[in-house]
């Protein structure tokens, strides 16, 4: 409203403006020497200046893709003392809006009746002890210029951390089996010491190559059905994470090659810098870091290497 009397006040004059709007002419005059006196601004108008740039550069910083909640939990991560109710103040005087997740599930896996399928060993029960006890398995899409580029990931159940992903024009094994190679030497030692690895059942995850390297890893299979998000619903999850806060937001995609470099940039942001509230709002590899240094150094082996940098 200041603003508006002072692009009109020329013609129209402060008060006959303020009649019409119904304020009072004391609240511009008082607006306006503030600014000319910052020292006479409220405690909260002078918190609200310093927190405007630091809830701007939390939004930027995260893709652009924080609600209210998160930015006030990182606002708080970084010693930032602010009420939730402030942020969301003045997030919505700043027209900052946080991502919101579709509805949509589309089937990008594909069921091959004739072949063996290993058990369902998690039966839809997502969580684990400790890191690489349990990996979750899945392939997505995004829609580019000259067709569809497909991208698997491998999840680790216990943090949330993306052990392994690849990208490519095909859907066929070598994609899930190439992402699997990455999450083998990323974080295992020769030892998986009971590791669970599931899927759906599509044919990428029941050919015979994608079971044997499983089987020469150690590393046992389960999987769940094709179609049935419940029954991989946390790498459904990542899947959606993925598509509302880095596809959907950053397209039109020309091909391969710039989903391939985008999602490398992002999947390093979500291992190492975004908050998971389903962890304690803290980032996976923050998560990890916390499990190795509460337990024993021998049990530190276990993360070969912590970063997909």
């Amino acid at each position: 409203m200041i603003e508006f009397i002072d692009e009109h006040k020329a013609t129209f004059g402060v008060e006959p403006i303020c009649d019409v709007i119904e304020i009072a002419p004391a609240t511009y005059y008082d607006r306006k020497r503030q600014e000319r006196e910052p020292e006479r601004r409220s405690a909260r108008a002078k918190r609200d200046e310093t927190l405007r740039p630091e809830i701007q550069r939390v939004f930027d910083d995260n893709y652009g893709v924080y609600g209210v909640r998160k930015v006030w939990k990182q606002l708080l991560r970084e010693g930032f003392a602010a009420a939730k109710c402030t942020v969301r103040r003045l997030m919505r005087q700043m027209g900052l809006q946080g991502a919101t997740r579709g509805k949509a599930f589309t089937v990008t896996t594909i069921p091959d009746d004739l072949l063996a399928r290993p058990t369902d060993l998690v039966e839809r029960d997502f969580t684990a002890d400790a890191p690489n006890e349990l990996w979750l398995a899945d392939i997505t899409y995004v829609k580019t210029q000259v067709g569809f580029v497909y991208v698997a990931f491998v999840t680790d159940v216990y943090s949330r951390y993306i052990v392994g992903w690849r990208a490519s024009r095909s859907l066929e094994t070598g994609l899930a089996l190439d992402a699997l190679e990455q999450a083998i030497w990323a974080r295992l030692d020769g030892d998986p010491d009971g590791l669970i690895h599931h899927s759906d059942h599509g044919s990428q995850y029941l050919s015979i190559r994608y079971t044997d390297r499983l089987r020469d890893a150690g590393i046992e299979p389960s999987t769940g059905s094709v179609g049935d998000s419940f029954d991989n619903a946390m790498a459904e999850t990542i899947n959606g994470l993925y598509k509302t806060e880095l596809i959907h937001r950053r397209g039109p995609w020309k091909g391969l090659d710039d989903v391939e470099y985008a999602t490398l940039e992002w999947v390093d942001w979500f291992n190492h810098r975004r908050i998971l509230e389903p962890i304690g709002d803290i980032p996976p590899a923050e998560y990890e870091a916390n499990y190795y240094r509460d337990n024993s150094p021998a049990d530190t082996a276990g993360l070969k290497r912590n970063s997909l940098r």
